[in-house]
């Protein structure tokens, strides 16, 4: 029997470091999940149209899409894409090996390249 990853909600808050507050954006994104939390990458190709994020930061909304993309390390990345074409993406540091349940940690990192840490804070059926 085979399951279909089910849309789910995913909410990313920044985490605090050692000698930092947890301040920074806060992200919100919809990706199919298989049974283990992970994003399922051929499920995503049925839902990508599904499949977007909005970046909150100091009362600002940028919205975007989660986007899969081929190359990078392990053969493919996963990215929010706010403006397509336009070199704004934020990468989604081994976002396809990454379990997303709450309490997890993950890194983005901008369009810099500079990375950040968030903790799973929520993840509910979209």
């Amino acid at each position: 029997m085979t399951h279909r990853a089910k849309l789910s909600r995913i909410h990313l808050e920044v985490a605090p470091g050692p000698h930092e507050a947890a301040t920074g954006p806060a992200y919100d994104f919809v990706a199919p999940l298989d049974e283990a939390g992970k994003i399922d990458a051929d499920a995503w190709k049925s839902d990508r149209a599904l499949c977007f994020v909005h970046r909150t930061e100091d009362g600002d909304v940028r919205h975007g899409l989660l986007v899969h993309r081929s190359g990078g390390a392990t053969g493919a990345t996963w990215t929010f894409d706010y403006e397509p074409g336009n070199g704004d993406e934020e990468t989604g540091f081994r976002f396809e090996a990454h379990v997303f349940t709450p309490g997890a940690y993950a890194s983005v990192l901008d369009a810099d390249g500079s990375a950040r840490t968030y903790r799973v804070a929520s993840v509910k059926p979209a």
